[in-house]
């Protein structure tokens, strides 16, 4: 079993897709039958909000193990993200590109993350969980959500799946209850269920169960799940499975809007997305000895260059005057004695929280998801020392500190410009997620960049 590549090629598309926003002139409206972006009238002339469908959580997933192993159950921690625009959306672990899309009918490029829930020791040697990719129709209208979409793991074993939800909002509540009849191919089955041992011929699965969301308080928000999936008789029948029904849950948390005080604080179009270009140098020095000061230089002066570009989402969180942005990233690893040319690609939420001493100096942290195209020296010297198998994707985490070049150069033209340090982060979440081939550990870049605004 082997981690596909797909998330990559998410990654680059949902990149792809984010350009264009920037690119549309500030007068025009997006051309789409029914906009994500919320357009009002204010002093008789349009102005153009981007989108309020935002959020960044994390929570505990625990399932039931359906093989016959001593070990009932598996847990992980899981990030999510959440956001919709025009041309993609975001929605917890799953999300697409809109090839076409109206009122009523989405035809996307999609992809989502499937769990193999096998006992925790296995998980780091297997790493089978992975974002497959496909097509995915969406039907929507009012309340109701219907979905039928094809898929592929990265070695071409074929699934899919029809979905129905119904969306329910309540006070501080908003229930999802959802229905999935899954296919799923020959080969798919012999290699997740028969472990290549035993062919059960292609099946069907059904799956139910419920999404929650509590409105705790400001922007926080308590997350669950419950779900149960019935395994075919046929894959019951294999000796590699002991459980027909596997029951999932899962409890976290995060930040969405206020739906109390919603489009309190539309972001406008104007008030500008950002472009950051950065050069970064490695260390092989963990988080906490970087930010003691205590960093050590990588020997063969590893080095990356990159380039994020970032949506508005909110110009508030908790009432506090902090900026938040969807940010999607494209980073180059340059070659070195020890490591050829690689990608990397990042998709992530990103808070500013700015200070006026004079001169306006901003503190940034972000939380994402980062797939590179192979590992690094850096990451994979690491975790050899460790007796961990690596892990293209892993948690991402970006601290920054930044000051605006307009006010240290008193020069209005460059208001917008800011020139900042970062942590370039990648990290396994110590041995919590399987999504993340249970390591402890990762890599660290120092670097520098300007940031523009516009």
């Amino acid at each position: 079993m082997s981690t596909t590549p797909h998330l990559f090629t998410a990654l680059i598309c949902v990149s792809a897709c984010a350009f264009p926003v920037m690119a549309a002139p500030k007068n025009e409206t997006l051309k789409t039958t029914k906009s994500e972006t919320n357009i009002e009238q204010e002093n008789g002339s349009e102005v153009e909000y981007f989108p309020t469908t935002w959020g960044v959580g994390i929570g505990l997933r625990r399932a039931g193990i359906p093989y016959a192993t001593e070990d009932d159950n598996v847990s992980d921690v899981m990030p999510l993200l959440e956001f919709k625009n025009d041309y993609f959306y975001l929605d917890g672990l799953e999300g697409g590109v809109h090839l076409w899309k109206n009122d009523e009918h989405q035809i996307n490029v999609y992809s989502r993350f499937r769990f193999v829930d096998i006992p925790q020791e296995y998980q780091n040697e297997t790493q089978s969980d992975a974002f497959d990719v496909g097509f995915q129709y969406r039907f929507q209208k009012d309340s109701l959500e219907a979905d039928v979409a094809i898929m592929s793991d990265g070695n071409k074993r074929t699934y899919g799946y029809t979905r129905t939800q119904y969306h329910w909002q309540g006070g501080d509540w908003q229930l999802n209850p959802y229905a999935e009849l899954q296919w799923k191919s020959s080969d798919f089955n012999e290699h997740y269920y028969g472990l290549e041992l035993a062919d059960p011929g292609a099946g069907l699965s059904f799956s139910a169960g419920v999404n929650a969301r509590y409105h705790l308080a400001s922007n926080l928000y308590l997350l669950g799940n419950f779900g149960v999936t019935r395994l075919e008789d046929d894959i019951y029948d294999l000796p590699t499975i002991e459980n027909q029904y596997q029951f999932e849950t899962f409890l976290g948390f995060g930040f969405f809007p206020d739906n109390k005080r919603p489009n309190t604080n539309p972001v406008p179009k104007e008030s500008g997305e950002f472009l950051r270009v950065a050069h970064g140098w490695a260390t092989p020095s963990n988080l906490n000895a970087i930010l003691t000061g205590k960093a050590k230089g990588d020997r063969y002066n590893n080095q990356l260059t990159s380039l994020f570009y970032g949506i508005p989402l909110s110009d508030s969180l908790f009432t506090l005057p902090i900026d938040l942005y969807l940010t999607t990233g494209a980073v180059w690893h340059h070659d070195s004695e020890v490591q050829d040319n690689l990608a990397e690609g990042v998709i992530a939420v990103k808070a500013f929280y700015t200070v006026d001493l004079g001169w306006r100096f901003r503190i940034g942290v972000a939380e994402g998801l980062s797939y590179v195209s192979d590992v690094t020296y850096i990451e994979g010297s690491e975790l050899a020392e460790k007796d961990y198998r690596p892990s293209k994707l892993l948690n991402y985490l970006d601290f920054s500190f930044d000051v605006n070049l307009g006010d240290v150069f008193n020069y209005a033209p460059m208001q917008n410009a800011w020139l900042g340090y970062s942590i370039h982060h990648r990290s396994g979440i110590f041995e919590t997620s399987s999504a993340f081939g249970r390591i402890k550990g990762g890599s660290n870049y120092n670097s520098v960049y300007v940031q523009w605004h516009f």
